[in-house]
Formats: structure tokens, sequence, C-alpha cells
């Protein structure tokens, strides 16, 4: 009588390889085959059915490239927003290339009895936004026109008050001083062609109209523009808020030039060397010094007070 042996005992010896198994051998290797020997699944292309992929292509939704903006000519502005545009309208020395405005804004302009040099481009807002940068207002209206010359050193009127900027880079100062100055009928600012803002775009817009009014002088270097303006007579007052001097107590006469520097550092050396004076307004808070577009509207009352005492 044989002896039975179980399934386990005959897997057993058939994974040894001493019993044959009826099925035949493993495929890749001499012993019989084992029930265990089954070939892996494919991997799963895709989620399983309710499962979440684990990576989602967002790259439709992702925001296009934008064209880059053209580049304008080194002698053309830009402006915009209704101040600044309606005074450059205004003004005949200006030379217009393009207008784009909304239907708003040309009807504003036609009830203002403002003529426009060129037939607009009538646009939505967002398209003209596209051409500014995103923090600019311009309500309405874009304006490329020819830039207007600089005013040469030996111009600049003797009866008149003479503003020079010390390195004011700020185009919302410069912009906010332009407009002081157009308020106090000022012949001129003078300003270096390094170390300045552009004139154009947010310095017009913050001028709001001022730079069709007020003649801009540039120089290379401000020392020697100085020197040459003391040497025909004018009288060449520094701000300065640790003077010993006070504004409103200088026995001034024009022609005079006021010179502003750069907010936080104040006149460079240089520029205090060349000063005939130097002032400080009397302010009574606890803040003895003020933004340097706010200084230079002060500054400009007390000086035309001066010249008026004497």
């Amino acid at each position: 009588m044989g002896v039975r042996v179980g399934i386990r005992a005959r897997l057993r010896l058939a994974w040894r390889g001493e019993l044959p198994y009826e099925t035949g051998m493993a495929h890749d290797s001499k012993r019989p085959y084992h029930p265990l020997d089954r070939q892996p699944k494919p991997a799963r292309e895709g989620p399983r059915m309710g499962e979440k992929p684990a990576f989602k292509d967002k790259s439709r939704f992702a925001p296009k490239p934008k064209a880059p903006k053209p580049r304008l000519p080194d002698d053309m502005d830009v402006l915009y927003g209704m101040h600044s545009v309606k005074e450059a309208l205004a003004n005949p020395r200006r030379r217009f290339h393009r207008i784009v405005a909304t239907e708003n804004a040309v009807q504003r302009l036609t009830e203002d009895g403002v003529n426009l040099p060129l037939a607009p481009e009538l646009v939505k807002p967002e398209a003209i936004g596209r051409l500014l940068t995103p923090d600019a207002v311009h309500q309405g209206l874009y304006v490329e026109a020819e830039r207007l010359p600089l005013l040469p050193l030996g111009k600049l009127p003797r009866d008149r008050i003479i503003l020079a900027l010390d390195q004011v880079t700020d185009p919302h100062n410069v912009g906010a001083i332009l407009r002081s100055a157009a308020a106090f009928d000022v012949g001129g600012v003078i300003v270096t062609h390094r170390h300045s803002p552009e004139i154009t775009g947010v310095l017009a817009k913050a001028a709001s109209g001022a730079l069709e009014h007020v003649p801009m002088a540039g120089v290379q270097n401000l020392a020697r523009a100085l020197t040459t303006l003391k040497d025909e007579g004018f009288a060449v007052i520094g701000l300065d808020s640790e003077a010993p001097e006070k504004m409103g107590d200088l026995p001034l006469k024009l022609p005079i030039v006021l010179v502003l520097g750069a907010e936080g550092r104040g006149l460079r050396p240089s520029t205090r060397e060349l000063c005939s004076h130097l002032a400080r307004l009397e302010l009574p808070g606890a803040i003895k010094s003020l933004n340097v577009s706010n200084a230079a509207a002060i500054s400009l009352y007390a000086v035309q007070q001066a010249i008026t005492r004497t």
C-alpha cells in the first residue's frame, strides 16, 4: 500500500525539484512550475476608480506670456490722465503721434471744448491699461507726443525764481515739485541728465499738466551749472533742515536759484559749498524735515515772501 502524500507535501517536493509537477516547469528556471509563480500585472495607467490623480495638468490654465510692450523713441513722451493730456493738447508746442481714448473720455474732452489734433483710437479702458503699468490711473486717456525741448541754461529768466534739483530721483516727487513750481510761476527747473527720473509717464501724471508750463533745463554737472549761474549774478540758496539761518529771514532779491536735495541725504557736499546761503524752514512741530515735494512748496512761498519784503 503506497503512502499517500498530501497536497502541501507534494508542493514542497515540487518546489525542491524532487517531484515533477504535472502542469510543467517554471518559465524562468529548471524547477517545476509553482502556483505562486505568477506573472506580475502591468502597472495601471491612470488612477483607479474613485481615486484622484497624483498630478493634474494645469498648463492650459496658466497665464499666457504677455507680448513685450513696444519701446518708444527717446524723444517721445507718454502722457496719460485727464489733466496731463488736456494741458498737453492745449500746448501749441506739442506734436502728437497717437491718441488712445475711451468714448467717455472723448466726450469729456468735447464738453470741455478741447480739440483733438488726431482721430483717437476708441478702445475699452482695459486696452489702455495694457499699454501702461498695472498701477497707472489713466482715466481713459493715453497719448504719445514728441518731447518738449529742454531749455538751455543761458535762457533761464532772471525775473523769476529758478529751482535746481540735486539728484531727486523719485518721479512722483519731481512731478509734485513741478506742480508747485507752476503754481508759484517758477521760471525753470534744472535737472541733471543722470540721477533724474525720465520726464514722461509717471512724472507727467504726478505733475498734473505742469510739465506744459514750467521749462526744464538739463545739465551734465549741477555744480558746474550753479557756478555758471553764480558768475551771472544769481544767488544760490540751498534748503537744509539743519541750516543756522531761517529761509524767511534771508534778505533775498532776484535772480535766485533755490536748490533742493534728495530726500533723506539732502544736498551733496559739493552742492553745499556752492550755495550763497544754506537756510531751513521754521517748523514748530516735533518733526523738522518734510518730504522734498512738500518742502519745495513751502520754500517757494517763503522765498517769494522774502523777495516781496525787500
